[in-house]
């Protein structure tokens, strides 16, 4: 019980106050260079040619950090003189408004009910070249919305505008609405945080995605640093942590 209040209580704080974006406010932070290497090495799973545009960031459960590694990618590239656009695609428990202090009531869902071409819900940030397509109100159906022709044709029109597209959706363990997304994608990187992420429910999101086609660029461990460090550390790779065999690592890296 102790445990499931703490995690609420780190994901209410994130939906309240945003992420923390360290890439930006603390660029030679610790936190940020570890944020660079993910991206570098994102870049680098992509270097055999295959297409890296639409990167999908999402988590196996709640509070894992994937709205905090989304954002922060999402300002490292714009950094590195990209042009980006991050969606929040989590459109149960929407953070990125307050992230960036945008206007919340005008975003994703508005799009796609409405007529009105998507420059309109498109809101620029403080941050040079990034760009933000909010959640906007919170749907009935967020996964039919999701599973839209018309979210479909927004992504491939957005890549005639944008260098890098990354969407933060919900963890795959919670809802659907990630996977109806899937086949829009380039691929996934995957958040867990270590000691608090099931092995189970890693396991069993992998599984997901590989059922479900996906490119897995590889994923991003988040450590807590010490009960006295409120502080986090970020790590890349492929191995996932949890003592799986080289043939399951071999075959989430497929």
């Amino acid at each position: 019980m102790r445990f499931r209040q703490k995690k609420d209580k780190e994901n209410n704080e994130t939906m309240q106050h945003g992420a923390r974006l360290v890439s930006f406010v603390e660029p030679k932070n610790v936190i940020s260079e570890q944020i660079r290497t993910v991206r570098t090495n994102i870049e680098f799973a992509s270097a055999i040619g295959d297409r890296m545009q639409v990167i999908m960031i999402t988590s196996p459960e709640m509070a894992d950090g994937k709205s905090t590694i989304s954002a922060n990618l999402a300002v490292s590239w714009a950094q590195d003189g990209k042009k980006v656009i991050i969606i929040d695609a989590d459109l149960r428990r929407s953070t990125l408004h307050t992230t960036f202090n945008l206007i919340a009531s005008r975003g994703l869902t508005n799009y796609l009910v409405q007529k009105l071409p998507v420059k309109n819900y498109i809101q620029s940030t403080f941050v040079e070249n990034l760009s933000v397509l909010v959640a906007g109100p919170t749907p009935p159906n967020p996964a039919e919305l999701l599973n839209s022709k018309k979210m479909e044709d927004l992504i491939n029109g957005l890549r005639n505008q944008f260098d890098i597209i990354i969407l933060d959706v919900p963890p795959i363990m919670a809802v659907t609405d990630a996977q109806v997304l899937l086949s829009d994608v380039d691929g996934v990187v995957l958040v867990n945080t270590l000691g608090k992420t099931l092995k189970a429910n890693l396991k069993r999101t992998i599984e997901i995605l590989k059922l479900g086609d996906a490119r897995i660029f590889g994923s991003v461990s988040r450590m807590k640093k010490s009960k006295h460090d409120a502080g986090y550390g970020y790590g890349y790779g492929y191995g996932y942590g949890y003592g799986y065999s080289q043939d399951e690592n071999a075959s989430a890296r497929k």
